[in-house]
């Protein structure tokens, strides 16, 4: 029987096989989640370099947030990560949940994102 950790990795493997077979070369937009904080990342995988990184535990952020652990800090890191993604050159990218489930915070950070300017 597998344990939660070997299931988690499982969707996450799952969801980047998907993702490679449809990206067309586009930046992949991968998120992290923790109890604390959501991490966000527009990752070129072609030349292997990160565009873009946003954060709850950014500088910019501290100030305006709670805490990391909520629908708001998503929302807001979801319309700084579209902002520094413009800022890059990214416009289309291909969302990258991991084995998160597309729900609450990552949804909300999705939503945020794609009212920030970003397409997927």
């Amino acid at each position: 029987m597998l344990n939660s950790h070997q299931l988690f990795e499982r969707r996450k493997r799952r969801t980047r096989y998907q993702l490679r077979k449809r990206a067309n070369s586009k930046p992949r937009l991968s998120v992290f989640r923790s109890s604390k904080h959501i991490y966000v990342q527009v990752i070129d995988d072609l030349q292997g370099r990160t565009l873009a990184t946003a954060s709850s535990s950014d500088k910019e952020l501290s100030g305006s947030i709670k805490t990391g652990a909520d629908m708001s800090s998503a929302e807001a890191v979801g319309k700084l990560i579209a902002a520094r993604a413009k800022d890059a050159g990214v416009s289309d990218v291909v969302f990258d949940r991991g084995g998160y489930r597309y729900h609450g915070r990552i949804k909300a950070l999705a939503d945020a994102a794609r009212e920030g300017g970003l397409k997927f």
